[in-house]
């Protein structure tokens, strides 16, 4: 379907499909919701977006939830969970459409789920994907430049985002009874025998963009921040809830908050934000404060995050799915927590016109950070591949990285891989970027090659 819809695109005339494409993606997602019967009706519905943390957050809100005993299902970058199995993302797309969402959510709802969480895009919005669910609670992890190009702006960009809040004061009342089951006023229970669930707005008061965001209209609202950040906040109107960070190591993260030390096993400063968006969302839906602490210590990972490779070899390997500068800065951020010798860093950067700023970018952090840098094909899409990879090793090469030395050029990802597990020494670390679990590589036409950077790896590792 994807092949036959790119094929009719590529002969429409592009002011006419710029034209027609805002009626085509509302009325599509309008019968997608009159087909499935406005399945986010039944649901108590979360919503998170962002630059960053969106999948993270997604996963943690999930599991936290179901620590303390809602059946949940999500949708988000890294995987898709309908309440009775959880899959890989195969689509490589975060916020689905022709039917995908307005399905599953219905599914969700068959399955007997308490929440659903969906995993909110910019473009997503701007296709008018959130118009027919009924959202319940917003998160908002932060905003930085990113999918500019996309957008024209980042004002353009940050409006798109803010669609999504507007959005949700217009979205539909619902009732639950004592198991937070959404009850139809049809059904012969009196609403005042119901709780109404409270429309609410969760926000990351770290960010610089918390005043556009936190301003939307909603019943609730909560702000949490580091708890030497300072905001201006009306507290009789939004709760406030500061955390402190205590340590970060190889084995984990810990921070403290409202008088609970909770001991993330998750790598990274950068995670507690994460942790933070599902805390805030518990509170929020009064689950007691040892409960989420449970919840938030018993996440052992997320697929494709800061995902460790292990196959008995002498070096590390992690995949990461980060594919722009500040992603990238954080995770050697965390890599410092490691003991390693060498790192031999691999990347790329999508094509389809994505932001192409941002490649020799990523590869001046890679040259500054990396003691060997390897630039590989990504997502090329109808991209020049090739070009790509030069326009990366340009920043590589203002980092001080000489080609055919510590700058490697290789064009097929798999001999990348192979090539740096050549070099790697014990105790040395490869860095993997830009994919983390995607299920792959979108290549020209629309065709996409089936990937998986975790199962190259262990299939390289293991061949005697």
């Amino acid at each position: 379907m994807d092949k036959i819809l790119y094929t009719i695109k590529k002969f429409i005339p592009t002011k006419l499909f710029k034209a027609l494409q805002p009626i085509y993606h509302y009325l599509l997602n309008l019968l997608a919701a009159v087909v499935f019967r406005f399945p986010s009706n039944e649901l108590i519905v979360i919503g998170i977006t962002g630059t960053t943390g969106k999948t993270t957050s997604t996963y943690l809100v999930a599991k936290t939830l179901e620590g303390a005993g809602y059946k949940t299902g999500f949708t988000s970058t890294a995987m898709f969970n309908d309440g009775q199995r959880e899959w890989m993302n195969d689509k490589k797309m975060t916020m689905m459409g022709r039917f995908f969402t307005q399905k599953i959510l219905r599914k969700m709802v068959d399955n007997n789920c308490k929440y659903a969480i969906v995993e909110t895009t910019s473009e997503g919005i701007e296709q008018f994907r959130h118009k027919f669910i009924n959202y319940d609670v917003l998160v908002f992890t932060g905003l930085y430049e990113e999918h500019i190009e996309a957008h024209g702006s980042f004002e353009n960009y940050k409006n798109a985002k803010g669609k999504l809040f507007a959005h949700l004061s217009k979205c539909g009342v619902k009732r639950i009874d004592e198991s937070r089951t959404v009850v139809k006023s049809e059904s012969g229970i009196k609403k005042i025998d119901l709780n109404r669930v409270k429309k609410i707005i969760i926000a990351n008061g770290n960010d610089k963009h918390l005043d556009y965001f936190i301003n939307f209209k909603a019943d609730e609202k909560i702000v949490y921040k580091q708890n030497d950040t300072k905001i201006n906040i009306d507290t009789d109107k939004v709760k406030q809830l500061d955390y402190s960070f205590l340590s970060a190591n190889a084995w984990g993260t810990n921070f403290k908050i409202e008088n609970q030390e909770i001991a993330l096993k998750l790598l990274g400063v950068f995670n507690i934000e994460n942790a933070m968006n599902a805390y805030g969302v518990a509170v929020s839906q009064d689950i007691v404060k040892e409960k989420i602490k449970q919840g938030l210590e018993s996440i052992a990972g997320v697929a494709g995050r800061l995902e460790g490779i292990n196959e008995g070899q002498d070096f590390g390997v992690i995949v990461d799915y980060a594919f722009e500068p500040n992603a990238l800065s954080k995770l050697y951020d965390t890599l410092k927590l490691f003991p390693h010798n060498k790192v031999i860093h691999i990347l790329g950067s999508a094509g389809g016109g994505r932001d192409v700023a941002r490649r020799p970018i990523l590869g001046k952090i890679a040259g500054d950070n990396a003691d060997m840098v390897i630039i590989t094909n990504e997502d090329p899409y109808d991209d020049d591949p090739e070009l790509i990879m030069d326009q990366v090793a340009l920043g590589a090469e203002k980092a001080g990285k000489k080609n055919n030395i510590d700058l490697l050029k290789i064009l097929d990802r798999r001999d990348a891989i192979k090539k740096a597990v050549k070099l790697a020494k014990k105790d040395d670390v490869i860095l993997i970027t830009g994919k983390g679990n995607e299920q792959a590589i979108c290549v020209a036409n629309g065709e996409k090659i089936p990937w998986d950077d975790r199962a190259v790896v262990r299939g390289i590792l293991n061949v005697k």
